[in-house]
């Protein structure tokens, strides 16, 4: 009899576990749900609204001034990105080493020559990250066409200029997209295709 008591409240005590174990999920899945929706979101007071694609995007008053960015690059110049005010400004990180950067190297080659070509006023900016040597940071430009300018930053400094709560490129490969006021308008996480590249892009070009 003693047994059988035991068993039922090991029985009654594991149901009320899996109960919880199970709304604690439900919550979690919500959240998630909410947060895909568009709905704001991030850490810090973050004023950013998340689409379904991943892609971030700040209302053009509540935006914070990026900060300055500034370097040598892969091919051994100096760049500073506060000097490319009155363009959007597409910053991208990425390394040698990265598969989901070698998969959107195509993409950012290709929508930065168009736009080069059409004269608009576009500058992209690579922040190249965790290579030793700039000579596997140049092979990979030289091997994907790149021919913007990369700031050479293998310990991630640039990126910690990035004020707290706004949207930090804390991931490789991430994409910030700054205004013409030099300005954080949209980030993204995750590699690019060259339809949510543009989809970035062409909103910025198209505001007064």
């Amino acid at each position: 009899m003693r047994i059988g008591r035991a068993l039922r409240r090991r029985s009654t005590r594991g149901g009320r576990a899996l109960l919880l174990t199970a709304a604690t999920v439900g919550c979690a899945l919500t959240l998630t749900a909410c947060d895909d929706g568009g709905k704001p979101s991030g850490s810090g007071g973050g004023n950013y609204v998340t689409g379904p694609s991943g892609i971030s995007t700040v209302a053009k008053g509540e935006r914070t001034e990026a900060p300055k960015l500034d370097g040598e690059t892969v091919d051994g110049k100096t760049l500073d990105t506060t000097a490319l005010k009155g363009k959007v400004v597409v910053l991208n990180v990425w390394g040698s080493w990265c598969p989901p950067c070698r998969a959107e190297a195509p993409n950012f080659a290709k929508v930065s020559k168009e736009l080069a070509d059409a004269g608009k006023d576009v500058a992209f900016v690579g922040i190249n990250t965790r290579d030793n040597t700039k000579q596997n940071a140049a092979a990979f430009e030289e091997n994907f066409q790149i021919s913007y300018p990369s700031l050479y930053d293998p310990d991630g400094k640039l990126m910690l200029r990035f004020p707290a709560g706004t949207l930090n490129p804390n991931a490789i490969p991430s994409t910030i997209v700054l205004d013409k006021q030099g300005k954080i308008a949209a980030r993204t996480l995750a590699a690019l295709d060259e339809e949510h590249l543009r989809s970035m892009i062409d909103p910025l070009l198209a505001e007064q």
